[in-house]
């Protein structure tokens, strides 16, 4: 059935190692050199990619570092304006109550401007009253003048409650 041709096997076996070399030579060689540069740009790009992995770490840290600055300043601010806040309320309370007080006491004083008032016409009218009480009951004529003197001499002794 098959029939052993020896020149065809030599011819077989140098053809091979021919091609062996051939290929050698010209294909693994540039085969070889394209695996290795997968293979760097592989592991560089993997490189690259921890790098950017920690970066990104990094970045991530400083995000929360930031925010967390920024959270305490917000509380900061916060305090700071309630603290203005309830400054401002008690200047404002103080200043509305010394107002009122300033109101009350014009207002006493005002009250004992009148009080005063009433109380030198009240004299005035008790005068004049004593004066014509006491013409009618002496039945005399004294003048005016004379009679309210001796009647503010009086109220003048009285006390002044």
């Amino acid at each position: 059935m098959f029939d052993i041709n020896p020149g065809l096997m030599v011819w077989t076996v140098v053809t091979f190692v021919v091609l062996l070399l051939v290929l050698s030579k010209y294909a693994w060689k540039p085969l070889l050199k394209s695996l290795q540069d997968r293979e760097d740009n592989i592991r560089q790009a993997l490189n690259q990619a921890e790098q950017a992995r920690a970066e990104a770490a990094e970045l991530l840290k400083q995000n929360a570092a930031n925010l967390a600055r920024a959270e305490e300043e917000y509380q900061k601010i916060l305090r700071e304006g309630k603290a203005f806040a309830e400054k401002l309320k008690e200047e404002v309370v103080a200043k509305a109550h010394s107002q009122a007080q300033r109101e009350i006491q014009q207002a006493k004083m005002e009250i004992q401007r009148d009080v005063d008032a009433a109380r030198q016409q009240l004299r005035s009218e008790v005068a004049d009253l004593a004066v014509q009480a006491a013409g009618k009951i002496l039945d005399e004529t004294l003048d005016a003048p004379k009679h309210k003197k001796i009647v503010d001499n009086f109220l003048n002794q009285l006390p002044n409650s």
